[in-house]
């Protein structure tokens, strides 16, 4: 079991606080959105663990700083965080980081409410696990990492998008780098309700509180059976996803 005072203050790039049970975790860069690289993708994959293994914590709010959750977007060129041909050695870090962040997440057993602040361009499928998912006026959600950025969607977004959009909607969204407007992702069912930026924690923080009345089992074990499905789907197709995306990435061809 962990202690909140062991985890809040240790990550560069996610603010932790905690008030009555509920624990606001927010991303950054430097205070402002969250900027996507390596580093983030290695702390998350540990702060996702700690938080799932503090009993202290009851319910989570997931969400970025100022007026992005994540970004900047991949331009169509393959200039990314693996911006050349890889060895597997350097791809086996990636590789197990990418194959435990997703579980670590799905592995949390408090309901998690996911407030996007704005436009997530850059591992849009962190937020959208949430069980609940609320959004911004400005949020626009793309994966403009893998297929568009020059790396096979094999990292957990081609178990996500299909999953929640659908099958043919899911693929066209991964092979097209298409951008949703918040309204488009509401109605296929990315997000459920839509605020004004200004209003988008306060409605996070009720929904929190409303969770809150339940009882601890009640919220775990509701957790627990609601993500069970994505917890099979993850654990069968992850890591053969990630394997495909390092062999594609060790010969890049853009």
């Amino acid at each position: 079991m962990t202690k909140l005072s062991e985890y809040a203050d240790k990550y560069q790039t996610i603010k932790m606080k905690r008030k009555d049970g509920i624990i606001e975790v927010k991303l950054h860069t430097n205070d402002g959105p969250l900027n996507w690289s390596l580093l983030p993708h290695g702390e998350l994959e540990k702060a996702f663990y700690e938080i799932g293994h503090d009993p202290e914590n009851e319910v989570m709010i997931l969400t970025g700083s100022g007026d992005a959750f994540s970004g900047p977007p991949c331009p169509p060129n393959g200039h990314n965080h693996v911006s050349h041909p890889v060895t597997a050695m350097e791809w086996d870090k990636i590789y197990w980081e990418g194959k435990h962040l997703l579980m670590n997440l799905l592995n949390i057993e408090i309901p998690i409410i996911g407030a996007i602040n704005g436009p997530a361009l850059r591992h849009s499928e962190i937020p959208l696990l949430s069980d609940i998912v609320i959004a911004s006026e400005n949020t626009t959600i793309q994966d403009s990492a893998h297929f568009a950025g020059g790396l096979v969607p094999g990292d957990g977004v081609h178990i996500v998008f299909p999953h929640l959009m659908g099958a043919n909607r899911g693929r066209y969204f991964l092979l097209t780098g298409q951008t949703l407007n918040a309204q488009e992702a509401k109605d296929v069912g990315l997000i459920s309700e839509i605020l004004p930026a200004d209003k988008l924690l306060d409605r996070a923080y009720e929904h929190a509180n409303f969770l809150m009345q339940r009882s601890p089992l009640l919220r775990r074990y509701a957790r627990t059976l609601l993500t069970q499905e994505l917890k099979q789907k993850m654990h069968n197709l992850l890591g053969y996803g990630l394997a495909l995306e390092g062999l594609a990435a060790s010969h890049r061809s853009i």
